[in-house]
This record gives structure tokens, C-alpha cells and sequence, in this order.
């Protein structure tokens, strides 16, 4: 008797493309109608926060049914003695896989719910439960299937994936293009695009790897540092019950450009009593604080002095590090994830950054989009990160407020207004027009529409030579991206052309 009949085989495939998909990737969405056909409805295929949103994701809760009847029906076969091919047994693996995560995803969000509210993390009240439910699947009838999967393992994966969905929905706000392609990298950083070969092996030593976050002051940096340091993999102790670690006491940001290079060292590595004048006594800093499954937020590296840098290499390439004026060798265990809005190319090529350092921090880069870059792509995305806005502030009146804050832009600063200073500019803006009804934007942002009006001018009057033109540009797609390197690849020109256009 096989295990699946025709149709089931091919539902069962579509699952297990599905359960092993980037949620972010829009490939997710050609999986999802290939299992649901006619029943498929587009109307939220892009995830991202809704905060109008009223009804759940119904796509998801099809799928969840169709599975739900899959898995039991093999189940019931494979109970009853069916015996299947190495195949279909793979197929049956990876929609119980899906299954079970369906079923636990209430418990592992208020598990998520909790810490983040403050409560101190407790025993998994479902471990045996769930470690129940793996063997009623994998071993049924007490036959062994050749394809067990270790629970306490399985339930880790499940609280990761689970944490940073949550994560990425909830820090990477927005409908756009820009926003979209931004959540589904950040999902990358915390999986590999393999998820299959992460569960397997990778998620053991992905915490070695370096996360470098680039973009424009504004763009939401630390909140994907959040995002990927708070979901990190986090091994079940199965004889306790409990995750080894809290994933909320993990996560330490240090801002670099707040500190002088004596404190950024005290900070980070630690320092023994008299190593500098101040130091009255001992101090554990944060690389040697981190535990194993945590991470260490470097913002604004590159501001970082020439000597730290060398240290923090060493960091990078040993993992080890000792206090300031100790000998004693120690080990860091965590994740550097490090951002900066520089243009560090550029600061390399101007002997301020060194680029042995550059190379150990860029194995994972990602780079957050400007607030111009996302309206260019989706206009009405202006309302709803409004909307986000107000909803913070004064939940009750949040459309209302929404609403005028966005009419008010559109009247006074116009649909092309180029928010120099990101969502973090939009933020302020909002909060301008609900006290005052009004927003000055700063010297800085004036100027950059005034550049981009009096080039627009010049260009109807023919008054500018190529030579100009090319640097009129240059400086208004600069004040839009912050960096030369931005810059240069919105418009396709070298860095040193375009560092060179914005200096003469």
C-alpha cells in the first residue's frame, strides 16, 4: 500500500518547498498557490505588519488543513504497518515537520509574548507534550521509520524560527518593495538561504560569522541588529525542561560614537583594577558578559579607532580577547553584529579604516533602504508608516492622526520630499504636526530640496553643461543615500567618480 496516492504526493512536495522557504522570499507565495489552487487569495501575499488588518492570513490557515489531513492520513497507514519508499517517508518527515510547528505556534508566541514583557523565562509546560507528539509521528505503532528527528532539537528550531518571524514583522515595518527585500535578507542573516543545511549543521557555528548592517542614519539599523541578535538559535536542556538561555538578556548594544577609545575598550574587553586612572576595581565588559547563544551590537564601527580596531580583530579571527592590563586569555562566545552609515570603502581608501578589519566584518552585509527609496517604490507606504507612528503615540486617534499628519505633507513638502533624515525624520515630523501643526525641516533637508528645485530649473532653461548636471545629480541622490557607495549604485557610476563629483 503507498503511502501517499497521487495527488497527496504532489501536495506533500509543495509542502515541503514550502516548509523550507524563506517566509519573506516572494518564491513563497508561488508554493502557496501551488497548493491551494482556486482557493489561493492574494490580498495579504506580502507579509508585513497591518495594524488595520482584521482578519488572520487565510492562505496559512488552508494550508494548515490541508496538512493537518495529510499527516493524519498517512499516519494512519503507517500505523496500520503501510510500507512506504524512502521518498514518500521524506515527503511524510517534512509535512509532520510542517504540522507540528503549526501546532505549537500559539504556545511558542506567548512563550515570546512573556519575555518580552519582562517575565522571567520558566519551564516549557509543553516539552513532554510535544516530545510525545515526535514519537506518536515518527515511530508509530512503536516502528522505527529511519527518519527520527531528536525533539529537544526539533523544539529549539521551532522557538528560533518562531522568534524571528516575530522579529522581522514586527522591527522591519513597512509594504514596500525596499521593505520586503529588507525582511527577507534579514531572514537570511539569522538562517542561510538553505534551511534544510541550517537545521542539519549550520546553526551550530553561525554565531562565528560577522554581521555588518549599512545604510543611512534613520533606516531602522539597530532594529535589524535586534531582530537577528534576538533570534538566534538557543539549545532545549531536555533533563531541565527550559531553553539554556533567556533570548531577551542576550542582545547588548554599545554605541562606539557615544564613548572615547579608553571607555569603548573598558566597555567591550573589561579592565582590572588600576589599569587605567579611574579604574577603582574590576570591570567584566561586554564581550566576556555575552553568553554563548548572545550577541554584541557594534554601532557606528565605523567610527571606531585605529588601535580598537586592531584588537577587535583579533576578536574576529580567535575569538579571543583579554581585559586591559590583564594577561589572562579569555574566550568570546557570541555574535558581533556591527553598523555603521559610513561609507567604509571610502574610509579605507582614506587610511582611516583598515581593511584587513573591513573583510572580517562584511561576510554578512546587509544594507537598510532610505525612506525615499521605499516611497519611490510604494507612495501610499507614507500613510501607513504614519499610521505606525500613531499608533504609538496615541492609539485611539491613529487613523484621524494618520491621516492629517500625511495630508499636511503632501500640501508643505510635497510627495518628492527626500526625508534626509529617514523614518527617524518621518517619526519627528509626525510628532511636529500632531503638537504644532506644523514641521521646519533642518538646514540640511532644505537644502536638498532647494538643489533639486534649482536643478530642475536650470534644466528646463538649458543652463547646465553635462559636467554640472552629472554633479547636480550626484549631490541630490547623496543627500537621498547618505554614503558614496549608495550613491554610486543608484547611479551607476565608480565611488571615486561620485566622491569626487560631490567635492569639487
Amino acid at each position: 500500500m503507498s503511502l501517499f496516492t497521487p495527488a497527496q504526493r504532489r501536495l506533500a512536495a509543495a509542502i515541503a518547498k514550502l516548509g523550507y522557504t524563506n517566509p519573506f522570499h516572494p518564491q513563497r507565495i508561488e508554493w502557496e498557490r501551488e497548493i491551494l489552487g482556486e482557493e489561493f487569495s492574494g490580498a495579504q501575499a506580502v507579509w508585513s505588519l497591518q495594524l488595520a488588518a482584521t482578519t488572520p492570513d487565510q492562505n496559512h490557515a488552508r494550508i494548515s488543513a490541508h496538512v493537518a489531513t495529510l499527516v493524519r492520513d498517512a499516519s494512519a497507514k503507517l500505523e496500520a504497518g503501510a510500507k512506504a519508499e524512502p521518498i514518500e517517508l521524506e515527503l511524510y518527515a517534512d509535512a509532520v515537520l510542517y504540522h507540528l510547528f503549526d501546532e505549537y505556534r500559539i504556545e511558542f508566541q506567548q512563550m515570546i509574548e512573556a519575555a518580552h514583557a519582562g517575565e522571567p523565562a520558566t519551564q516549557v509546560r509543553f516539552w513532554r507534550k510535544f516530545r510525545d507528539d515526535v514519537a506518536r509521528y515518527f515511530t508509530p505503532a512503536g516502528r522505527e521509520l529511519g527518519i527520527g528527528y531528536d525533539p529537544a532539537h526539533m523544539l529549539a528550531c521551532y522557538f528560533q524560527f518562531r522568534r524571528a518571524f516575530f522579529h522581522v514583522y514586527f522591527f522591519i515595518v513597512g509594504r514596500s518593495p525596499a521593505a520586503a527585500r529588507l525582511r527577507s535578507m534579514v531572514w537570511e542573516s539569522i538562517f542561510t538561504h538553505d534551511l534544510r543545511r541550517y537545521q542539519r549543521s549550520i546553526y551550530r557555528c553561525l554565531g562565528d560569522v560577522t554581521t555588518l548592517i549599512t545604510g543611512p542614519s534613520g533606516t531602522g539599523k539597530e532594529l535589524v541588529a535586534r531582530a537577528i541578535g534576538l533570534s538566534r538559535y538557543i539549545p532545549f536542556d531536555e533533563e531541565r525542561g527550559r531553553f539554556v538561555e533567556d533570548f531577551c538578556t542576550g542582545f547588548h548594544p554599545v554605541n562606539l560614537s557615544a564613548l572615547s577609545p579608553t571607555l569603548i575598550e573598558s566597555e567591550l574587553f573589561g579592565h582590572r583594577r588600576g589599569a587605567f586612572t579611574g579604574a577603582a576595581a574590576d570591570r567584566v565588559g561586554w564581550l566576556e558578559t555575552c553568553p554563548a547563544h548572545g550577541a554584541v551590537f557594534l554601532d557606528e564601527i565605523g567610527e571606531l579607532d585605529a588601535s580598537i580596531q586592531v584588537k577587535l580583530l583579533r576578536v574576529l579571527q580567535s575569538r579571543m580577547f583579554q581585559r586591559l592590563g590583564d594577561t589572562v586569555e579569555r574566550r568570546f562566545p557570541g555574535k558581533v553584529i556591527a553598523a555603521t552609515n559610513r561609507d567604509l570603502v571610502a574610509e579605507i581608501d582614506a587610511g582611516r579604516f583598515r581593511e584587513d578589519f573591513y573583510y572580517r566584518l562584511c561576510a554578512d552585509r546587509i544594507t537598510t533602504p532610505t525612506l525615499r527609496e521605499q516611497l519611490d517604490e510604494s507612495p501610499e507606504d507614507l500613510e501607513h508608516l504614519l499610521l505606525m507612528s500613531a499608533q504609538r503615540v496615541a492609539p485611539e486617534e491613529a487613523e484621524s492622526l494618520a491621516g492629517e499628519v500625511a495630508a499636511w505633507i503632501n500640501k508643505h513638502l510635497g510627495p518628492r520630499y527626500p526625508w534626509p533624515g529617514n523614518v527617524r525624520e518621518l517619526e519627528q515630523c509626525f510628532r511636529n504636526v500632531m503638537i504644532h501643526g506644523a514641521y521646519a525641516p533642518a538646514v540640511a533637508a532644505k537644502s536638498a530640496g532647494d538643489e533639486w528645485e534649482s536643478t530642475a530649473r536650470a534644466i528646463r532653461g538649458g543652463e547646465l553643461t553635462a559636467e554640472e548636471l552629472l554633479r547636480r545629480y550626484c549631490r541630490i541622490v547623496h543627500a537621498h543615500c547618505g554614503s558614496y557607495e549608495q550613491t554610486a549604485k543608484r547611479t551607476g557610476l565608480d565611488w571615486r567618480t561620485v566622491k569626487k563629483k560631490l567635492t569639487e
